[in-house]
């Protein structure tokens, strides 16, 4: 039995989706920065525990300086395949 082949139809309205969850992303990121900040104040300055709470925020920070990008990339992507169905690229 010879099975039909199936395709995936996307559009622009699923860019909207992708930008509610790097949205919330960020604003997840934002709390947890703020709460990761309250918390360290409480650490004796040189101790491993201040120590540890200051690297984790320096990563959280990374991670949050890294969202445009990942936005970007997806974003393009999705465009990039609407232009390639649109234009030719797919035989249906």
């Amino acid at each position: 039995m010879k099975r039909e082949k199936e395709t995936v139809n996307f559009g622009i309205q699923d860019v909207w989706p992708i930008a509610l969850v790097l949205i919330v992303t960020g604003i997840g990121i934002a709390f947890g920065l703020d709460i990761i900040g309250d918390v360290s104040a409480d650490f004796v300055n040189g101790s491993a525990a201040a120590n540890a709470s200051a690297d984790a925020t320096a990563s959280v920070g990374v991670l949050a300086s890294k969202l445009p990008t990942i936005a970007l990339v997806i974003v393009a992507a999705i465009l990039i395949g609407i232009l390639v169905r649109n234009l030719g690229g797919s035989s249906q």
